[in-house]
């Protein structure tokens, strides 16, 4: 995964695709291009069958240029980046920077990729992507360009909870400020708990609870683990929070509805 910081200071995690996820929306693109290559001089020798050979020639190279060059360099300046086979991979061409792709870009990786996907039966684009980190060939090391993975797999989103026998202990418990780096790692942890090692699991669940006691009184019953802690700390945490905002939002309709009641003076 890649790091890009936009000009607000925003960082943007962006995954580039694998070599395999790129192999196969070519191999798609390739397909299609040559189906297309190959029902066009069919046509052309269909309807063209007085021409002399210096004609056929002309018209044949003409398609070719056409549907292994121009054909894909159209299809990706207008798609931004986006063509048959790299939609059905779930993929899309973007620049160094994470933005999307000019004519400039899709004319450059088009022209170069005729040499390294054609005429070296893709030779060339394997060797080069093999040994770049972002599975880049060579026309989008010119161009400046990487393909980008866009179907992500959607993370399971995992919502704390207060174990039923810390519910009358949460409900009473007095929960300071905590540190906003102190709640976001905890509430990463309870995320991401399943995918850990058991230890692993265990041991962070003590550090983080230890860091939460401090902000947290009285201490819960005894015996109660440290992750069934935390759940209940950030699960009650943010129900106060909830409940803080609709009571505010509560406070704010009604000084609106008395504010609409005056008499207007004016």
């Amino acid at each position: 995964m890649s790091s890009i910081i936009t000009g607000e200071a925003v960082v943007l995690e962006l995954r580039p695709a694998s070599f395999g996820a790129r192999a196969l929306g070519l191999m798609l693109d390739v397909l299609v291009h040559v189906v297309l290559l190959f029902g066009l001089l069919l046509l052309l020798s269909a309807v063209a069958p007085d021409l002399d050979d210096a004609a056929v020639q002309a018209w044949s190279l003409f398609l070719v240029v056409l549907c292994l060059v121009l054909v894909p360099v159209a299809v990706e300046t207008l798609s931004r980046g986006r063509s048959l086979g790299k939609l059905a991979a779930g993929l899309r061409i973007v620049r160094d920077d994470g933005g999307a792709i000019r004519f400039r870009h899709a004319l450059i990786r088009g022209l170069i990729g005729f040499v390294e996907i054609y005429a070296t039966f893709g030779g060339l684009a394997i060797a080069v992507a093999l040994f770049n980190g972002k599975s880049k060939r060579l026309g989008d090391v010119v161009a400046g360009c990487y393909s980008l993975r866009q179907r992500v797999p959607t993370e399971r989103k995992v919502l704390p909870y207060t174990p039923p026998h810390l519910q009358g202990w949460v409900a009473l418990a007095d929960i300071g400020r905590v540190p906003d780096g102190t709640a976001r790692r905890a509430s990463q942890f309870t995320q991401q708990a399943y995918r850990m090692a058991p230890e692993s699991r265990i041991r962070m669940a003590a550090s983080l609870a230890g860091e939460l006691a401090s902000y947290v009184a009285p201490p819960p019953p005894p015996g109660t683990t440290a992750e069934d802690y935390l759940q209940a700390v950030l699960c009650e945490r943010r129900n106060r929070d909830l409940e803080r905002l609709r009571r505010a939002e509560q406070r704010s309709a009604a000084v609106g509805e008395r504010l609409n009641k005056l008499p207007f003076t004016g």
